[in-house]
């Protein structure tokens, strides 16, 4: 166990540092000696869960340590002992000795402070956890600016979507009716005694999380892995059969291909990222699937567009991802209140450089993966405000404020606006 601490020590101390988890976690994982399949479950579990509950685990060692502990690496070996002494299931006692040898590998004389320090935390655990709530970031485990926004705009409800950002997202499949039906992949589902509802047209919601090479027919490309709140926006987007569709920044695929399994469309996968487009077309491949890959910047046309207008186009934009922080811990901590005025410029620059690429009376799909009114409903506002030529069109969302999906048991948080292009 002390080779998985001290592995997910490193991956939380290069985040906290500015990494992102994904890099970090996938280098860790290819890491020399090779790490068993229980070990590679466990370092992920580890990172991921040190870094969803940041906030209180940092106030927590604040109250257990005399002064700061500044070998970064050591002071994060000690959050992730923490978190397993309150969330994992793991013997006490075997998480204490294998920190105290983990710390010793790290100082040698730092054996005696990681004894200490959670023996303390054992013995004095409910006063500490009520001395953490105490402050918000201690209580949610988030950054204070981001606690403060998501009250600004929404009040009441805030407390459920800090909350739910903390949770285990679901795992929700996306049913290729291309393929087979989707109460035909359920009837699979249940021959290989999985559990799943239908939430969606296509979504199914797993009981519990699979390794997809247990899904029945993934290779074959019956189904994919895709959020059930993304899984709108293919059906918001309206594309039919022989329109000429523009999904803008498509990597990895996941909405381009729903949109072909939909309908037959001429389709231009376009995303600046040459490495994230090749995962593009290995889901295209997988899902056997016509589409054309291009590398380029959304908004720069002029480097990609051929001149012939877009009858359909997605623009799912490049945001603070604050909408998906459940699946993506590291977000919470890596991201700054500046930050979401970069990417609601960024996003106004994509809007109006796509826009003139739109044919007339055609629908352009605004999306984001972000619950920060400045990045969805603000973009918008001001967009409408500068093109007379566009309307903002209703969504047959009931479960919307405004186009606004906020995270809960069934899907994560994300924003929509359709547009259409007026004659």
């Amino acid at each position: 166990m002390d080779v998985v601490q001290r592995g997910a020590s490193q991956v939380v101390s290069r985040v906290l540092g500015g990494r992102n988890l994904n890099q970090v976690l996938s280098e860790a994982l290819q890491s020399t000696p090779p790490l068993s399949p229980q070990q590679r479950a466990a370092l992920q579990d580890l990172s991921y869960g040190t870094l969803r509950f940041y906030g209180q685990l940092d106030r927590l060692l604040q109250q257990l340590l005399h002064k700061p502990v500044q070998n970064p690496q050591l002071r994060c070996l000690l959050l992730v002992a923490l978190y397993q002494l309150e969330y994992s299931k793991a013997a006490h006692h075997a998480v204490v000795d294998h920190a105290v040898r983990a710390a010793r590998k790290i100082n040698a004389g730092a054996g005696g402070l990681a004894n200490a320090v959670l023996r303390g935390y054992l013995r004095k655990r409910e006063g500490l956890l009520a001395a953490a709530a105490g402050s918000d970031e201690g209580r949610y485990s988030y950054p204070q600016w981001w606690v403060d926004e998501i009250r600004r705009q929404y009040g009441a409800q805030a407390e459920a979507i800090l909350l739910a950002g903390n949770s285990h997202p679901p795992m929700t499949l996306r049913v290729n009716r291309r393929r087979i039906a989707v109460a035909g992949y359920l009837t699979l589902l249940t021959a290989q005694h999985i559990g799943a509802t239908q939430v969606g047209a296509e979504a199914l919601l797993l009981e519990r999380p699979v390794p997809v090479e247990k899904l029945p027919g993934f290779a074959e490309g019956m189904v994919s892995v895709q959020d059930a709140g993304a899984q709108h926006a293919a059906h918001l987007l309206d594309a039919c059969d022989g329109m000429s569709v523009l999904d803008a920044c498509a990597a990895p695929g996941g909405k381009a291909a729903h949109i072909l399994e939909l309908a037959q469309v001429d389709l231009l996968a376009l995303d600046k990222d040459e490495q994230r487009l090749q995962r593009v077309r290995e889901n295209m491949q997988r899902l056997q699937l016509p589409a054309r890959l291009r590398g380029g910047d959304a908004a720069r046309p002029q480097d990609w567009w051929d001149g012939k207008p877009f009858e359909r186009i997605l623009a799912d934009v490049p945001c603070s991802a604050s909408g998906v922080v459940r699946r993506h811990p590291d977000i919470k901590w890596l991201r700054r209140r500046e930050d979401i005025v970069g990417f609601a410029q960024q996003q106004a620059q994509i809007l109006g450089a796509l826009w003139q690429t739109l044919a007339s009376d055609g629908k352009l799909l605004y999306a984001t993966c972000s619950v920060f009114a400045q990045e969805n409903r603000g973009v918008i506002e001001e967009f409408l405000r500068q093109h007379s030529d566009a309307r903002q069109l209703s969504l047959p969302l009931s479960a919307t404020d405004q186009g606004q999906l906020l995270p809960n048991d069934q899907h994560d948080g994300f924003y929509y606006a359709l547009l259409q292009k007026q004659a």
